[in-house]
């Protein structure tokens, strides 16, 4: 699996390189851009898509003074891999000039009867106790692409977005009363690069990077990074409908007050677009 995946960056990544270095090399020939290729004539783009993403997920909250232990999601509360949906919508009022929104949502239920002992949330949970987790993480996108540089085979762009990013964790056992939880909010603003190349009129690959660092200046009780990597191919049946593949990775990492997390996603994920 690891080899299929690692063939698939590698056939997109150089093809992404090669289109758009042949870009560069028909605009320094000052080569007219001509006819728009297929999926570029449209105001409003959908994708829905697919996530086989393999998750990556510790956290650590603090309760009542008493600084908690880092919980590995998956190998202390054997919280399990499954397909995650996204939804993409893009406005574009104009050929270079694009407003994006992405809404991501996970929720990772899971029982188990913990092996360790460890603290969350000022309270102690015991090796034998039984425990349900309920984990969710929500991601909504709004963003701005400016495409600076658009030619008939390719364009690339810089992206400015606000991510605002939910996370909730809660543990539940029928020997306690209440549910224990930590809950992190917050939007986090990212600068980015976006690039597209026509391998033919009608297939495409996309790449895209954005991130962001809270400068440590800021405060000793707030933290974070968002690392967001993003390359895909798309073959456009028509200029209103086509289907995509592509692989993701996103890093998220936060520290508020006393609760910390990091948070990591990365996989091939399948869907399609259609556009008006």
């Amino acid at each position: 699996m690891h080899m299929s995946m690692n063939r698939v960056l590698v056939v997109l990544g150089m093809s992404l390189l090669s289109v758009v270095a042949g870009a560069r090399t028909a605009s320094a020939q000052y080569r007219p851009a001509g006819p728009p290729t297929t999926g570029e004539t449209y105001h409003i783009e959908a994708q829905y898509a697919w996530w086989n993403a393999d998750p990556d997920l510790t956290v650590n909250s603090e309760g009542l003074g008493i600084i908690g232990s880092d919980i590995d999601l998956i190998n202390d509360l054997d919280i399990e891999k499954k397909r995650i949906r996204k939804l993409n919508l893009t406005l574009r009022p104009g050929r270079k000039h694009k407003f994006r929104f992405e809404y991501l949502p996970v929720t990772y239920e899971a029982d188990t009867v913990l092996r360790r002992s460890f603290v969350f949330n000022g309270q102690v949970y015991n090796v034998g106790l039984p425990v349900q987790t309920v984990a969710q993480y929500k991601q909504s996108r709004f963003g701005y692409e400016w495409d600076f540089l658009y030619l008939k085979r390719g364009y690339a762009g810089v992206l400015l977005d606000v991510k605002y990013t939910d996370v909730d964790v809660e543990l539940h056992s029928p020997l306690r009363s209440q549910p224990e939880f930590t809950k992190a909010v917050a939007p986090i603003p990212t600068i980015g690069f976006t690039g597209r190349g026509y391998l033919a009129p009608n297939i495409s690959v996309t790449g895209e990077f954005s991130f962001f660092r809270v400068p440590d200046s800021i405060s000793e009780e707030f933290d974070g990074s968002y690392t967001d990597f993003d390359i895909y191919g798309t073959f456009n049946f028509n200029r209103y409908t086509g289907a995509q593949v592509g692989y993701r990775k996103v890093d998220v990492s936060y520290l508020v007050d006393l609760d910390q997390g990091t948070l990591k996603f990365h996989g091939l994920y399948f869907g399609g677009v259609v556009r008006y």
